[in-house]
């Protein structure tokens, strides 16, 4: 059996005027809760766990570390909407934000050093002494 399709010839002032639609909409929020971009990276010794957080202050910020699971969670306040103003774009996010990443093997939570320089918080996680590699000393007679 056949299907009859209805094929609409595209029209260009269509495309130009769907365009100018857009920019007439109101502006979209992102959603209220966010992810923070993270890098991970491991040596023989700690995790190196860097975040990006740009906008946020430190005290605004909350770490954890339980059962081996650290967690990053923080709140960013949303500016003033200028009301005399009509936005086009609004990207800027705004709103809580949770990350939480579970680390492979032990870690030493009470030797956690976290810092926080322009906009990125990098913590230092040392693995536990049991889990770290040890060398073995060969006697010889």
């Amino acid at each position: 059996m056949t299907r009859i399709v209805r094929w609409n010839r595209v029209d260009p002032m269509n495309v130009f005027n769907e365009f100018e639609r857009a920019f007439n909409r109101p502006a979209t929020r992102w959603n209220s809760e966010w992810n923070v971009a993270l890098d991970v990276a491991e040596n023989e010794d700690a995790y190196i766990v860097k975040a990006s957080l740009p906008g946020v202050s430190a005290d605004d910020v909350e770490l954890t570390l339980e059962d081996n699971v650290l967690t990053i969670k923080g709140e960013v306040k949303d500016d003033e909407t200028v009301e005399e103003a009509q936005y086009h774009v609004r990207e800027r996010r705004y709103g809580s934000f949770s990350r939480s990443i579970r680390f492979p093997v032990l870690v030493n939570s009470d030797a956690v050093d976290a810092t926080y320089e322009n906009g990125v918080l990098t913590l230092n996680v040392p693995k536990a002494e049991e889990v770290k590699p040890k060398r073995i000393e060969i006697k010889a007679n």
